[in-house]
């Protein structure tokens, strides 16, 4: 029996989706704990080095970059939209228009937040775009592309959310045509509904849920994500070098490595 469940541990390992994730591989070497200890995330966020490359505006037009910047705009101005929000009925939409017309610079907080909101939008699409034109979604990158989808996901979502929390008659039937899509999922449709709205219909239940995940469970899990995703990118040598392409002379690769440590 251990030798048939070691079997099916060194198929696994060998397998594409295992080697996407885990690049270094197992063992007990020096290093082989070295590599662990570098293709961890966790334990090792901001690589040695990088290739200069990487940093070429011709390569990336820094998409993530500015990703990046639109979503730190985003946290600043949403954490001092906070400040003047309550995510009740009654309230929701009269904090909108004191926001309008009575905060200072309420009404360029709240545009700066939108414009900020719909600009992430077009630049993640405009990064998926590029990454698949450019074929950047090979081997062995697959798993940063599947961590770069999640992104587009949660960015959806996070737009999808901060709709809701006007509370105007625009934001309701949005979210209440939006919502209704999801029964057309066979099986499982009306439980979604039902879990999303925290009902049957858009009422203070949906109105608090959405204010929740918009402005702390979506947020963290972006920033996680976007943590592994820049982290695989250093790692993993950019985006616009293809899997055909020729090593130069005298490079070294981690797997060449770790076969000599056998």
């Amino acid at each position: 029996m251990p030798g048939k469940t070691d079997k099916i541990l060194e198929q696994v390992e060998q397998s594409r989706v295992w080697r996407s994730i885990f690049r270094s591989g197992r063992g007990t070497s020096t290093l082989h704990r070295a590599l662990a200890i570098q293709q961890n995330v966790f334990l090792h966020l901001f690589s040695t080095k990088v290739r200069k490359r990487m940093l070429s505006v011709s390569s990336t037009w820094y998409l993530g970059t500015l990703t990046l910047g639109t979503f730190m705009i985003l946290i600043i101005t949403g954490v001092l939209l906070m400040l003047y929000y309550h995510p009740s009925v009654p309230q929701a939409y009269a904090d909108m228009k004191d926001l309008q017309f009575v905060v200072s610079s309420g009404l360029f907080l709240r545009n700066l937040h939108r414009w900020s909101a719909q600009a992430m939008v077009f630049l993640v699409f405009a990064h998926m775009f590029k990454v698949f034109y450019r074929g950047a979604y090979r081997a062995p990158r697959e798993f940063n592309w599947v961590i770069g989808v999640v992104l587009l996901l949660i960015t959806l979502l996070l737009s999808y959310t901060g709709y809701l929390l006007p509370w105007d008659q625009l934001a309701y039937w949005a979210i209440t045509v939006g919502s209704n899509l999801s029964k057309a999922v066979p099986l499982v449709g009306s439980k979604i509904h039902f879990l999303m709205l925290g009902g049957n219909q858009v009422n203070a239940n949906a109105l608090l849920r959405f204010y929740v995940l918009h402005c702390l469970i979506l947020p963290l899990a972006a920033l996680l994500f976007i943590a592994v995703h820049f982290w695989r990118i250093r790692k993993d040598g950019g985006l616009y070098v293809h899997q055909s392409e020729p090593k130069r002379a005298g490079a070294v690769d981690e797997s060449t490595l770790v076969k000599e440590a056998k």
